[in-house]
């Protein structure tokens, strides 16, 4: 996939758990799980803002593009 999730990158800078930005966010352990590991096919704008805010960053400190053929 072309598109990086970054969550981790962002939780550790933060020293936040992935529980801590769970509950901060609203969004189960297991979606979080989803999105952190790129497995989510699509993420809701609200849910990116929550993100962002909680963790303290803009949407580009979490998304990131990467060319399909550099890999």
């Amino acid at each position: 996939m072309a598109i990086i999730i970054n969550v981790d990158v962002m939780l550790a800078k933060r020293k936040m758990s992935v529980t801590e930005l769970s509950e901060r966010v609203g969004i189960t352990m297991a979606n979080l799980s989803i999105l952190k590991n790129g497995k989510a096919k699509a993420i809701r704008l609200t849910t990116l803002d929550a993100i962002c805010k909680a963790l303290d960053c803009q949407p580009g400190d979490i998304l990131e593009y990467r060319d399909d053929e550099e890999e």
